[in-house]
């Protein structure tokens, strides 16, 4: 229904996809006073950032880092309110801990900069120094990366040739054109602060081996900012804007799959609207003057548009890179577990072994692979039982979905059937060694039996649930050929009236940039070439307080 606070003076929308981009996309446009419908596949919204209940545990199923924070306020802002308001965040000391593989002791990242740089030091003399300069350079390349590079489409050039960006070129293209391993390692001898200061690349969907070392800018949102927590999980961060959303006016339909986008017109037709299935499997018709697909790109264009009207076809893709797929599990675990951190990563010693495996061809399944668990339930206690601890684990595996599909406990499969849903022999002998592996590494040799519940997702799941190309986890990796302007565009070249937002295209993986996509949405239609961040609307004051003591 439409908030009668809300004046309709733009064009009908739809909106393919209730991830976050599309939600926000959704709350965004409707603020601006478009009328909005939101079609969701599935039978919540959230997408990747969906979450599942059992047994009195709750798992985020994708998502769990809240980086950039920034990010969050600033959307929420644009909306009216803001992160303080909607959320209850909470930061982490340490913000995450790290098991090497043949190293007895852990190392806990601390929350603050001088502390990070005195753990530098001290692990190796020298280093602390030569941090500063790096997370002054992460800090600056941070900044920059936000006020010209990640809040623009790409439209025109013009903006871009700005003093702060001109001076910055050979920095600039140094940064492009190095890899961020290449870049560590003139900063740090030591393999574990190698891999302390690498490892970002698997939150961009690729390897610090070919990620550019622009994206050393990541290392400025743990070592120095922090790690923060928003309590109730990343899922109460879906849960505020899908709120924000209807409150605005957007009309959400869920169990709703798009088959198709509607087009009509001549040599450059214009998006009319989409053809959808309900859950019985009846097809509807549903008409707009604009379409914005919030879902899987290589979905959009191959399986929801004709050949001759694709501006990404699967000539595209061909030569593309799709990043990485992963084993997830879901873990309820009796007892506590005070090993693990509530961010703990485990790295295999042979770091460009792990990688080569899920990257380049032939493609092959990491042993032992390198790995993050999240153990929320300390912090958040509402997460599990009393008494019982959370985990949820991830392990980057190579996008081929052959390598099969998860499973599912009995009794939760939502249909009455209380069979359950066995997973691929493949995918559950990798979730049984990486358990093992948690034990062996971290010293809680009795993990596997203390398991009182299990769930597990794969390339196939990623495939089935959220259309993902070639079962990827994230979306294409941030390579250099797919990073920024290189990175696929927002707009169709084909079809006029049709956008897209999320992780698939421009500015990239991960909620925050899938937030921002939603914002150069916005750009887009305004016709607003900027590279800042939408100016925040000022507050409207708080009404004078009446002194009744003056009163009288």
């Amino acid at each position: 229904m439409t908030s009668p606070s809300v004046t309709r003076n733009g064009s009908r929308v739809i909106v393919i996809g209730g991830g976050i981009s599309g939600l926000a996309s959704a709350a965004l446009l409707a603020k601006e006073g478009h009328e909005v419908t939101l079609l969701e596949k599935g039978p919540t919204v959230g997408g990747r950032a969906s979450s599942w209940e059992a047994d009195g545990f709750r798992f985020d199923l994708g998502p769990s880092w809240y980086l950039m924070p920034e990010v969050f306020d600033h959307f929420f802002k644009l909306m009216g309110t803001s992160a303080a308001e909607q959320l209850d965040l909470v930061a982490l000391d340490p913000g995450y801990r790290v098991y090497f593989e043949g190293e007895t002791e852990p190392v806990d990242i601390p929350q603050g900069l001088d502390e990070n740089l005195a753990l530098f030091e001290s692990i190796e003399p020298g280093s602390g120094e030569k941090m500063r300069r790096y997370l002054a350079s992460s800090r600056d390349t941070y900044d920059i990366a936000k006020k010209r590079f990640l809040y623009t489409s790409f439209r025109s050039w013009a903006p871009l040739l700005r003093r702060d960006v001109v001076t910055r070129l050979p920095t600039l293209g140094r940064l492009l054109l190095e890899s961020l391993d290449s870049l560590v390692s003139k900063t740090v001898r030591d393999p574990r602060l190698r891999q302390i200061l690498g490892y970002p690349a698997v939150f961009l969907g690729s390897s610090p081996f070919e990620t550019p070392s622009m994206y050393h800018l990541m290392s400025t949102l743990d070592l120095d900012d922090g790690v923060l927590y928003p309590q109730g999980g990343l899922t109460t961060v879906i849960q505020r804007i899908a709120a924000l959303a209807e409150e605005a006016g957007v009309r959400i339909v869920t169990d709703a799959t798009v088959t198709r986008i509607r087009t009509s017109g001549g040599l450059r037709p214009r998006a009319t609207g989409v053809d959808w299935s309900d859950a019985s499997g009846a097809v509807r018709a549903e008409f707009a003057d604009l379409v914005v697909s919030a879902a899987d790109l290589h979905h959009t264009e191959t399986a929801l548009l004709p050949t001759e009207l694709q501006s990404y076809g699967e000539s595209y893709w061909a030569s593309k890179n799709p990043g990485p797929s992963a084993l997830l599990m879901y873990l309820g675990v009796e007892g506590e577990l005070p090993e693990l951190e509530h961010h703990t990563l485990l790295f295999s010693r042979d770091w460009n072994d792990n990688f080569s495996r899920i990257f380049h061809e032939p493609k092959s399944i990491p042993e032992p692979p390198s790995l993050y668990v999240c153990k929320p339930s300390v912090v958040d206690p509402s997460t599990a039982p009393e008494g019982r601890t959370n985990l949820f684990v991830l392990v980057p595996l190579p996008a081929d979905p052959a390598i099969g599909s998860g499973s599912l406990p009995a009794g939760y499969l939502g249909d009455g059937s209380g069979a359950g849903e066995p997973g691929s022999a493949r995918l559950e002998e990798i979730g049984d060694a990486v358990i093992q592996q948690i034990a062996d590494w971290t010293g809680v040799p009795d993990l596997a039996s203390r398991v009182v519940l299990r769930r597990t997702r794969g390339p196939g799941d990623f495939v089935d649930d959220y259309n993902s190309w070639s079962g990827s986890m994230l979306g294409p990796a941030h390579t250099l050929a797919q990073s920024a302007m290189f990175r696929a565009g927002n707009v169709s070249k084909k079809v006029r009236g049709l956008f897209y937002v999320g992780g698939s295209v421009r500015p990239g993986i991960g909620l925050p940039m899938c937030l921002i996509s939603a914002e150069v949405l916005l750009k887009n239609l305004r016709g607003d070439t900027s590279t800042e961040p939408l100016p925040e609307p000022v507050p409207a004051p708080a009404p004078a307080r009446r002194d009744p003591v003056a009163q009288g």
